[in-house]
């Protein structure tokens, strides 16, 4: 049966011990918080501009296959349940007379 080398585990508290309390947990985050962001490694200006621009071009090359897959889905789904129109559906005409109707029924509000 062979063993694997220790390593420590990730999250372990310092060696001083088990943090003390909410304030001793918050210090112990913190000082986590600053030694990762000590590794972070901030892009030069060039490496910058060229991410951007590939993260660019890569959208637009997305956007293009969406609107490719909508024209071909649309169209077949013409084909196959036929021309809808626009899409939108027209609300009714309005009569000439404002949509007063003939007054026949009209509620108390007339006044008479």
């Amino acid at each position: 049966m062979s063993q694997s080398p220790s390593t420590p585990d990730q999250g372990t508290t310092p060696p001083g011990g088990d943090p003390k309390g909410p304030f001793g947990k918050v210090g112990l985050f913190l000082r986590q918080v600053i030694d990762e962001l000590k590794k972070v490694v901030v892009p030069t200006r060039r490496e910058l501009v060229n991410y951007t621009l590939v993260v660019l071009v890569f959208v637009l090359v997305v956007i293009g296959i969406v609107t490719g897959f909508d024209a071909i889905f649309s169209r077949g789904a013409e084909a196959l349940f036929g021309s809808t129109g626009s899409g939108v559906e027209q609300p009714a005409e309005v009569p000439a007379d404002g949509g007063e109707g003939d007054g026949a029924g009209d509620s108390a509000e007339d006044g008479e």
